[in-house]
């Protein structure tokens, strides 16, 4: 049996198993593949390839870093839904997928903490907190950069946790990212930024900024119509922490997050 089929097959099991686990309100734990066993054999992958998840059907959920089309990029669910581990597996896998002269990565975080096992990894270009100000000359920074950044094949993601703490910086810093979340796929700068879904009614003028969302779990049904724009499409049946979905056309792509290893 080819790897292709057995993650597959695996991930059939894991759906299933979920469903069960919703049906009995129960925790799930499912077992998922590791990031590294799956990266191992997927590859290789294309090098503009950022690897965002592993699908149902045992394939690779890839964003093409040198097509801007997709523009930035909006991680959302209800709180605990899985939006940082999503954040820190896109984080890892560039580590193993990319050098830092293809990808770099920097983050700007309310809790450090979170992410001290990244601090020293070859592709990470800085932790940053939302209370400091070196977050916002980030931004700056990074505006710089983009605007002189002509078809250089370096790619740097810009990974924020979460929109609301960063939408309260000064007008300049508003206005940097805003920038960002306009050009800067253009010019290789991505915008990877979660929120949580009750707080979407908030952040409502800022939404219309992104055209690819990823969906974790959420619950109340005002809030996915919100995010969604779709009243017939339900987000409370995905597994927390580990489950996500997003739109491909007229349909919906349901992915798992592997486990980082």
């Amino acid at each position: 049996m080819d790897k292709i089929n057995q993650f597959s097959l695996m991930i059939e099991a894991l759906t299933e198993l979920a469903e069960e686990e919703q049906a009995h309100h129960t925790a799930p734990a499912p077992g998922l593949p590791s990031l590294s066993t799956v990266i191992t054999e997927a590859s290789p992958l294309p090098k503009e390839a950022l690897f965002l998840g592993l699908a149902e059907d045992g394939l690779p959920v890839l964003l093409n870093l040198h097509d801007p089309v997709p523009g930035p990029i909006l991680i959302t669910g209800d709180q605990a839904s899985g939006k940082t581990t999503l954040l820190q597996t896109i984080a890892q896998a560039v580590e193993l997928l990319h050098s830092p002269s293809g990808v770099q990565y920097c983050v700007i975080t309310q809790y450090t903490d979170e992410w001290t096992t990244f601090q020293n990894k070859q592709n990470n270009a800085g932790i940053y907190s939302t209370q400091d100000s070196t977050s916002q000359e980030l931004l700056q920074s990074l505006v710089t950069w983009a605007h002189n950044n002509k078809g250089d094949s370096q790619s740097v993601l810009i990974i924020i946790d979460d929109l609301e703490a960063v939408t309260k910086f000064d007008e300049q810093a508003q206005q940097n990212l805003r920038w960002l979340l306009l050009r800067g796929p253009a010019r290789r700068v991505w915008p990877i930024i979660t929120l949580n879904a009750s707080r979407a009614k908030n952040m409502e003028a800022w939404l219309g900024s992104f055209r690819t969302r990823l969906f974790g779990r959420i619950q109340d049904v005002q809030d996915t119509n919100l995010i969604t724009g779709n009243s017939n499409h339900t987000l409370s049946d995905l597994t927390t922490g580990s489950q996500f979905t997003m739109r491909e056309g007229n349909n919906w792509l349901n992915f798992w997050a592997p486990v980082i290893d």
